[in-house]
């Protein structure tokens, strides 16, 4: 049970630590007491908080080091210092020099310095927050920026942030705007030379299923290392065509290629794993993976062999999700810069209402078709451009299928771009487009060349 604010706040207004050593009190209150203190004043009698660092209890330790931190007062300098060094919780040695930084004093630029060389890189980020304050000094400058070579990835992000950012893009065009020449097309043509056709940043989010490896009669390739190079070109030309701070949300699963005969073995390739650091090296950030779980119901039964045998290493559980891995093109930008570009009638129009997912696995039905054998449901494409894209964006899908990201796009006010290079399914996706009276923006189907020729 938490403190009582008003038996808080008089104890601030008396001496604390004279109050804890007159009477006997478990780390329970101690803990309930650091975590309410709140606002600290200037004045504040901050000593009873050094002894507290004695404490054996870590979570102790780190909430003390904190509210010294909010009376930035020098004199605990040296105090801070000490448990940086010697604390044996990272949590608290990270949060002592969070606070050294804090104090925003000169002379805590020493003892910065020397965290600079700290194993511990989160210990090396704090320390450098702390110094940004000073930055422009020389000193500070010339111990900062040969960090951009640090081992450790989030502290050359930071630096290079700081002091070698590009800042600014070329693209002339705003971040909420879409080409009038993509709004609502589907190409029939092979989607990488389609996209070389395409300016730097033209697309707001992707959400694509890439052909499954050799495992559909309309994904026939030559081999597993040929299929992923193809993807990797894919998704490097997505990533061009991409805004900046924009996603791209990849469907993908393990896939089983069936055995030749019963005297071979069945291939099962992990295709959402061997891409992923394709897409980490070409820039993509990582941010999430989301599980799309289907019906036992609905999926092939692999475990029927086991349930009759039931002996050990025959074992084969049926599959029942996919993976939606999210990706977000690098930038030094935050998200609220890309949510900042829209103006206040946007931001509302496009808020969540109702019901929304809050974990990463989302139940939602499969979608069977007579023509296309893998096709999106309704449902999954509504979810991921609802959460990721706002009205009035261009939603791109390289492998455009049966058309059900375009569709829902459209219906959700977002525009579409789709490229599809199979005539069969780019004749299906015709015959699925309504075309309704007063549509001021409906799709259009072109060949390469047709769409080649709208290029301005």
């Amino acid at each position: 049970m938490g403190l009582a604010k008003k038996h808080i706040q008089e104890l601030k207004s008396q001496d604390i630590g004279a109050f804890l050593q007159e009477n006997t009190v478990n780390n329970a209150y101690i803990m309930g007491l650091l975590e309410n203190l709140g606002r600290l004043p200037s004045s504040f009698n901050g000593d009873w908080l050094v002894k507290l660092l004695d404490n054996e209890n870590s979570g102790i330790r780190f909430l003390a080091v904190k509210n010294l931190g909010k009376l930035k007062n020098d004199c605990f300098l040296s105090v801070l210092n000490n448990v940086a060094i010697n604390d044996s919780d990272t949590n608290v040695r990270r949060e002592a020099v969070s606070a050294i930084g804090r104090l925003r004093k000169l002379n805590s630029k020493e003892i910065l310095f020397n965290k600079l060389k700290d194993e511990d890189p989160k210990v090396v980020c704090q320390a450098i927050r702390g110094l940004l304050v000073f930055k422009g000094m020389e000193e500070v400058d010339k111990q900062l920026k040969p960090l951009l070579n640090h081992q450790n990835e989030m502290v050359r992000q930071v630096i290079r942030k700081e002091y070698f950012s590009s800042k600014e893009t070329n693209n002339p065009q705003k971040h909420t705007e879409s080409y009038d020449y993509l709004k609502n097309i589907v190409v029939h043509g092979d989607t990488i030379e389609t996209m070389k056709l395409l300016k730097d940043e033209s697309v707001h989010l992707t959400f694509t299923s890439p052909p499954y490896y050799n495992a559909r009669d309309y994904s026939i390739y030559p081999s597993y290392k040929y299929y992923l190079e193809f993807l990797r070109n894919v998704f490097q030309e997505v990533y061009r065509i991409t805004k900046e701070g924009r996603f791209l949300l990849l469907n993908t699963s393990p896939v089983i290629v069936p055995r030749v005969s019963r005297s071979h073995s069945s291939k099962r390739y992990p295709i959402p794993f061997d891409i992923h650091h394709y897409l980490m090296e070409m820039g993509w950030e990582f941010i999430d993976d989301i599980i799309w779980e289907k019906p036992e119901a609905s999926v092939k039964n692999r475990i029927g062999g086991f349930q009759q045998h039931r002996k050990p290493l025959g074992y084969k559980p049926n599959t029942v999700t996919e993976y939606i891995f999210v990706y977000r093109k690098s930038t030094e930008k935050l998200l609220d810069w890309n949510i900042h570009q829209y103006d206040d009638e946007t931001v509302k129009e496009s808020k969540i209402t109702g019901e929304f997912d809050t974990t990463n696995v989302w139940n939602i039905d499969p979608c069977f078709d007579k023509v296309h054998s893998a096709v999106f449901p309704i449902e999954l494409c509504k979810r991921v451009i609802q959460y990721y894209s706002y009205k009035n964006d261009l939603i791109f899908d390289p492998f455009g299928g049966s058309g059900t990201v375009g569709r829902t796009a459209k219906t959700l006010g977002r525009y579409f771009f789709l490229t599809e290079k199979d005539e069969k399914y780019f004749s299906y996706m015709k015959s699925k487009f309504s075309f309704e009276l007063g549509d001021d923006c409906p799709a259009k189907f072109m060949s390469f060349n047709d769409f080649k020729g709208t290029i301005v």
